[in-house]
């Protein structure tokens, strides 16, 4: 991308900041609101008090009644107001005459602000502007001996006074914000660290573009493909991946762990196991996959595993023909050197004068070739088939092996499709020969082709080693070969034909020691 824009991290590191930053002040600007409210509490109460305690006061109302109260009330007030820190304590008569103030210029003038609920006998507390400028002040009636209201008590803080106290709490609250918004920042930077890790440091519109883009690719591809979690879990299969696998487009894979899917065997295997795979064979079904499986890492930390699937079925099947083709044309050419061989025996023995000698090895090698193939063609009547067992008998006594078909080998016109039937004798014949291959002579396989009752009935026998018994439940199942690998695909064909038509297989012990591979097919009602 040609600009590198703003990450998710960043944005949201961005908006926690000012979020933070907001809330913190809005916090802090409330807090100062309540100090100041309550310091304003505070203050008129103190002023009440004091204003209620010098009311109160026996020398106050004596002063009162006295020919000249500013005479002793104004010492009073001073030093009341100097011992509980107010701003003023001026006694008054009831038309507002002051008795006392700080200022003694302002004696017996009339004083400035509301008096009308202490008048009325009700105590109260009111923000005036007077002489001293802005201040919170208590007015309390003063009462005679009969009852009577005979002067007014008032005594204020100014509002500046109760601003400085104010101030004096700042740096609390402030103390008390900072490391609130520290530690707010801090952890709103590390939750960006980790959200900048985790999307890569990519911005939204890059990470909405990746995911479209990924999505249609992953999902128009012919490749299927199968996204693993580091706790196996399933998080991602692809459309081809769901073919293949047999998956219902409704079914909910994703999230679900490995051993909860309806997987074929051989694909959950290989999943379960998470080891690397290139190229492998797996069955799924009746399809032949190439299986690639890899773990994925990103800067050395394993964030799972993909297995990518191609379907070789009908690649599998062109090459399965491909190879019987080659077998044969193997054998015929195997089979013209070998008759040139002979033929040039037989004329040099004519040249040599022994004509009897020549014409009874001709007649000798015509009759063995001609009694496997009257055997052959006499016991199957299917073209296919029986060119595959001549091919197979001609490959076989090349390599020094005695294939063997049964005397009562039979099978006329065959119910099944000749190329399932091709594939199961093609590679249960295979399987046979390459398990006698290099063991010691005689070396036989024998094969039986025929129909017993409803059943068409396939049995390979050969002198090899024989098939270990704790081999014997993967043979069909997973693909197993005789070659020092140890797995193949021809018996898994098989296996897959097998299943196709319903029929069952057998693993045993051959006459000769070997293994004895039965498959027996059922023949189904032409509904023709």
């Amino acid at each position: 991308m040609a600009r590198r824009q703003s990450s998710i991290a960043g944005q949201l590191f961005a908006l926690q900041a000012v979020v933070v930053t907001l809330l913190v002040l809005v916090g802090a600007a409330g807090a100062v609101w309540l100090a100041r409210d309550d310091s304003r509490h505070a203050a008129e109460e103190e002023v009440l008090a004091v204003a209620q305690t010098v009311a109160r006061a026996p020398h106050v109302r004596a002063a009162l009644t006295s020919p000249d109260p500013a005479a002793s009330l104004q010492p009073y007030a001073e030093a009341t107001r100097l011992a509980t820190g107010t701003r003023f304590v001026v006694v008054m008569a009831p038309d507002r005459t002051r008795y006392s103030h700080p200022n003694p210029d302002l004696i017996g003038r009339p004083f400035i602000g509301e008096i009308g609920p202490a008048l009325a006998g009700e105590p109260f507390t009111t923000t005036n502007v007077g002489t001293l400028g802005e201040s919170v002040r208590a007015v309390v009636p003063v009462y005679g001996d009969d009852g009577r209201i005979i002067g007014l008590v008032s005594v204020g803080i100014t509002t500046q006074a109760i601003n400085r106290k104010l101030l004096a709490k700042v740096p609390v609250l402030l103390g008390a914000a900072a490391p609130a918004l520290a530690l707010a920042a801090t952890g709103s930077w590390l939750l960006s660290r980790r959200l900048r890790r985790q999307t890569h440091g990519l911005g939204p519109a890059q990470m909405t573009r990746m995911y479209e883009y990924y999505d249609a690719v992953l999902h128009s591809v012919r490749e299927g493909l199968v996204v693993l979690t580091r706790d196996r879990r399933v998080a991602l299969v692809n459309d081809e991946g769901r073919r293949l696998l047999g998956l219902d487009d409704d079914a909910a894979v994703t999230d679900q762990p490995v051993a909860g899917i309806d997987l074929p065997p051989a694909v959950a295997e290989l999943l379960t196991s998470g080891r690397d795979a290139h190229d492998e064979p797996v069955l799924a079904g009746d399809r032949v996959l190439v299986a690639n499986q890899r773990t994925t890492r990103f800067e050395g930390t394993v964030l799972g595993t993909v297995l990518t699937l191609r379907d070789q079925t009908e690649l599998r099947n062109l090459a399965s023909e491909l190879d019987s083709v080659r077998a044969l044309t193997e054998a015929l050419q195997a089979q013209t050197h070998e008759s040139a061989n002979r033929l040039h025996t037989v004329l040099t023995l004519v040249e040599l004068g022994r004509a009897d000698e020549a014409v009874r090895l001709a007649t000798r090698d015509l009759e063995l070739a001609q009694q496997l193939t009257d055997r052959v063609v006499g016991a199957v009547t299917e073209p296919a088939l029986a060119a595959l067992l001549l091919g197979k008998s001609a490959r076989a006594g090349e390599r020094g092996i005695d294939l063997v078909i049964e005397p009562d080998c039979r099978l006329d016109d065959s119910p099944l499709p000749t190329a399932d039937l091709l594939t199961v004798v093609g590679n249960l014949v295979d399987n046979a020969l390459e398990a006698v291959a290099g063991t010691p002579p005689p070396r036989r396989v024998r094969v039986f082709v025929g129909v017993v009752e409803d059943e068409i009935v396939i049995r390979i026998g050969d002198s090899g080693p024989g098939l270990a018994p704790d081999r014997v439940a993967d043979a069909f199942r997973r693909g197993w070969s005789t070659k020092s690998a140890g797995r193949g695909l021809g018996l898994a064909l098989v296996g897959q034909v097998v299943n196709r038509h319903g029929g069952r297989s057998e693993v045993g012990r051959s006459e000769e020691g070997g293994t004895l591979f039965t498959v027996r097919l059922p023949i189904k009602e032409d509904r023709s």
